[in-house]
């Protein structure tokens, strides 16, 4: 075992590592979110509305996981930008376009945000271990899982009581003006309808919710 840290750092690194752990967990499942399984998933949803506008199912799938791919990808707007319809048409206009440079820098920010918080909860475990013992690592383990109840749970009031104002929330925070606002006849609107995003927002804080509980059930003990 390391030198141990002074009573005051101890509780700091505890503290933040509990800061860490809602984190961690939300952002591990917004990555899982981002992949074609859950595009897959989404679709196949029940009642999950049809596109008015002609698209099948199997294309709007197609469609989608190419968007997921640009978000992830290292390519410029143009990976989009050269699209067409069978008639020729954009895919995409203008404004969608910059919606999804937006949506791409957003999720790139994300992702090392997510890294950082996993490697950071990882990194606080192995100091607090080495040097305050695993009593100290499951309190702050424990309290992490608290904090996630806590915010999961003011997230999944919003949307089962009113997903709108949530999602609306959530663009005018992350996103500048009006630029996420678009016509129903627009191809972002006609792949990921707020059905999609209701759905989303619902596996996210469900599925954080039951990690929490288990990192919960597991430290209880531990962390008294």
């Amino acid at each position: 075992m390391l030198a141990p840290l002074p009573s005051v750092w101890g509780r700091v690194a505890t503290a933040l590592l509990a800061v860490t752990i809602p984190l961690a967990l939300l952002l591990t499942n917004v990555r899982l979110l981002l992949t074609p399984a859950y595009v897959d998933l989404a679709y196949h949803m029940p009642a999950f509305p049809d596109d008015p506008f002609g698209l099948t199912r199997e294309e709007r799938i197609a469609q989608a996981n190419v968007d997921l791919d640009y978000l992830l990808n290292d390519a410029g707007p143009e990976f989009l930008g050269d699209l067409r319809f069978a008639d020729g048409t954009a895919v995409y206009n203008e404004r969608e376009l910059r919606h999804m440079v937006d949506v791409k820098r957003l999720v790139q920010v994300a992702l090392r945000v997510w890294l950082a918080s996993v490697v950071l909860a990882v990194g606080l475990g192995l100091l607090l271990s080495r040097t305050q013992g695993l009593g100290q690592v499951a309190q702050g383990l424990h309290w992490g899982s608290i904090l996630s109840f806590g915010l999961m749970a003011v997230i999944g009031l919003g949307i089962l009581l009113g997903f709108s104002v949530v999602f609306v929330g959530f663009h005018r925070i992350f996103f500048a003006g009006d630029s996420w606002l678009f016509y129903y006849s627009d191809t972002l609107i006609r792949l990921f309808p707020e059905r999609f995003w209701y759905d989303a927002f619902l596996l996210l804080a469900g599925s954080t919710l039951v990690e929490a509980a288990v990192v919960f059930v597991l430290t209880r003990a531990r962390a008294r």
